[in-house]
């Protein structure tokens, strides 16, 4: 998400500048690589890039061919077999062993349906879209038409398919939509041409209760990743803009929390106010909704006797697997910094649906099939 955020940033200001751009996209990849399929990259004819399609070693490569696609306003797909020692002799040097298909397009900003124009769309609402990218692995002189159509929640559509992938994409876009993330890219083969069909999820909505010093690097992190941060905190003299800069709400009145923020599926709540009563009086609203993490700061013995106090006075049937407290991985952390560091990971393990066990105890770090990637 903040990838897409600094790549439509740079391309608004390329276009102030009346700069010529081109957007790289790892379509597929087979095998290892440094940044999976959905990795983007804008490059400006002078050379600037925002984002990133490798750890490093493409980019040079990919800016000399976005030069020629910006020149000939053609898109251009570019594989790299990094299993195969010729990428080592020319100067590519990935290390990976996977083979990387990356798309290069000219973003014309002339024409409505551009590549950048389907990513603004996704960061105008809060909500999930599907984007779908054609291309012809086989035979690269085949028109590759490239990010070409984009589905909302509500199944509307913005650009077009080609006539070569017929109808069938559009219904593997719209199953995409509905497995609300349980599959997040589809590839399916038509004509020959291969459609990535890809779900975007709105970012992370971070809510923090609280607004002590240890929310600071909090809130800092959570900026760093991307996330929308909502602050709360009653106290004038804390909840500031001039102490949390990186903060995009702050709510004054706790008892306003739930009524204007509206947390949603993609929402992790922390409850850090250090103070027991203020605790548990969210904790209580915040159980029957269900939301993907609950964070509360402090220890065990104390959440426990706060869950006991809302089943005595409030008994129901809600689940609290979704409670974390302490919250945080056991990073061994000790100050604000690194509490605020093992609670970040935390949540990113929880939406991603992942444990946050060491990569070393995993054969391969992106497994297609613990990332729900279907093959049709």
């Amino acid at each position: 998400m903040k990838e897409i955020k600094d790549i439509v940033n740079a391309f608004n200001a390329a276009q102030k500048l009346q700069t010529k751009t081109a957007l790289a996209t790892v379509v597929h990849v087979d095998g290892s690589s440094y940044r999976r399929a959905g990795a983007r990259m804008l490059i400006t004819e002078d050379g600037q890039l925002t984002g990133a399609i490798s750890g490093g070693c493409l980019e040079g490569d990919a800016l000399r061919k976005a030069r020629l696609v910006i020149m000939q306003q053609k898109p251009m797909l570019v594989t790299y077999d990094t299993t195969d020692d010729d990428d080592a002799k020319l100067g590519v040097q990935l290390g990976c062993n996977g083979v990387i298909s990356i798309l290069i397009e000219p973003v014309d900003p002339s024409l409505e349906n551009n590549p950048v124009s389907f990513l603004q769309k996704y960061l105008s609402a809060r909500e999930p879209v599907v984007l779908v990218t054609v291309f012809d692995m086989e035979n690269r002189q085949s028109p590759q038409y490239g990010t070409c159509l984009l589905m909302d929640a509500n199944g509307q559509t913005q650009g077009y398919l080609p006539q070569e992938v017929g109808v069938t994409v559009m219904k593997d876009a719209l199953e995409l939509l509905q497995t609300n993330g349980a599959a997040s890219e589809v590839y399916s083969n038509h004509n020959n041409y291969t459609c990535f069909v890809e779900l975007l999820l709105p970012p992370i909505s971070l809510i923090v209760a609280g607004a002590g010093n240890d929310a600071l690097p909090l809130v800092a992190f959570a900026k760093i990743l991307g996330w929308k941060v909502t602050l709360i905190d009653g106290r004038p003299n804390y909840n500031t803009p001039d102490r949390f800069p990186d903060a995009n709400r702050i709510v004054a009145k706790a008892e306003e929390a739930l009524t204007n923020v509206l947390p949603d599926n993609r929402t992790a709540f922390m409850l850090m106010t250090h103070n027991y009563n203020y605790d548990i009086a969210l904790l209580q609203q915040l159980l029957p909704l269900s939301l993907p993490y609950i964070g509360v700061l402090g220890p065990k013995k104390r959440l426990n006797k706060m869950l006991d106090e809302i089943a005595a006075t409030s008994p129901s049937d809600y689940s609290i697997e979704n409670i974390h407290g302490p919250a945080g991985l056991d990073l061994g952390a000790e100050n604000a910094e690194q509490i605020a560091l093992s609670i970040v990971s935390e949540i990113q393990a929880v939406f991603s649906k992942l444990t946050g066990q060491p990569l070393k105890n995993k054969a391969v770090i992106h497994d297609r099939e613990t990332e729900h990637v279907i093959e049709k």
